[in-house]
Formats: C-alpha cells, structure tokens, sequence
C-alpha cells in the first residue's frame, strides 16, 4: 500500500461540480493499494499517517503531529501510484488491486482512523475525482507499507 500525503491549509474533492468532501488544515493522502496488500498493510499507514511530526511548532519546526494541531484526513484512492512506466510511454497498472480487492482496503484504512477518533473526509472509490489540494509548505511525504519489512537503516 502506497500513499503520497500532503501537508495542507485546506483540501476538497468534488464529483460532477458537487463537493463530497473537505477539509481546513490537516493531510490529503493519495492511497494506492497493490495486489499483495492486506489489512496489515492499511494498519500500519493508518496508524503511520496521523503520528508523522510534519506540522510546525511555535519555532517554525516540524515537531508536531496531526493529532497535535486537531487536523483532518482527506483521504482519496489513487490506483495510478502502483503505475509501472519502465517499459514503453503507455503506463501499466497491473500492480494495482483490482476494485474487488481494493476499495475494501481503502474503506478500511478509513475506519481505522476513525476508530483512533482522527476526522475523516473522502473521496468516492473509483469516481472520476477533481481535489483542490493547498499544499502547505509545500510538504509531501511518500510511504509504502512495504517499509515495515524493511530493516532501519
């Protein structure tokens, strides 16, 4: 599982001129799920996501949470993270989950963060979205659930 957060002033998303989601200061996350993911997976981005320290303190550091500021969560599916372009010009998405496997994951991932009280805006699975993103900063952190096996460095 792949997601590309932003840290942002204010967020929305809206299908056919109609805004179904929005947010104030807080992460837009981009969530892409892979053929292999499991709900492991959306576990530890869920539990990831809303601990990064990516917004500022008193002394204009990045020491403090999203918990920390009360921020929210526009969360969006985003198969085309899982793009291979390694060969021709025409990306393959082959290692994007198919909706079946997919929007399950997706919905789960919300409800982990709901269930850890964190407020949640998002998308419509599989709509063809416009999402205004005010990037703050701009700060953009790329994780992959893929990291948790991985040893530290």
């Amino acid at each position: 599982m792949r997601a590309v957060v932003q840290r942002v002033s204010q967020a929305s998303v809206e299908i056919e001129n109609k805004t179904v989601g929005k947010i104030g200061q807080g992460l837009v996350v981009l969530l892409g799920i892979n053929t292999e993911d499991e709900k492991e997976d959306a576990a530890y981005l869920a539990k990831k996501i809303p601990a990064l320290r990516i917004f500022e303190d008193r002394q204009q550091k990045m020491n403090l949470s999203l918990r920390e500021i009360n921020g929210k969560i526009l969360a969006i599916s985003q198969f085309t993270l899982y793009a291979d372009t390694r060969k021709g010009r025409r990306p393959s998405f082959i290692k994007a989950a198919l909706p079946e496997k997919a929007e399950p994951l997706y919905k789960y991932f919300i409800q982990l963060l709901k269930n850890e009280n964190i407020p949640v805006e998002q998308g419509v699975f599989g709509a063809m979205m416009k999402v205004k993103i005010y990037n703050q900063g701009p700060v953009t952190i790329i994780l992959d659930s893929e990291d948790r096996k991985r040893p530290r460095r």
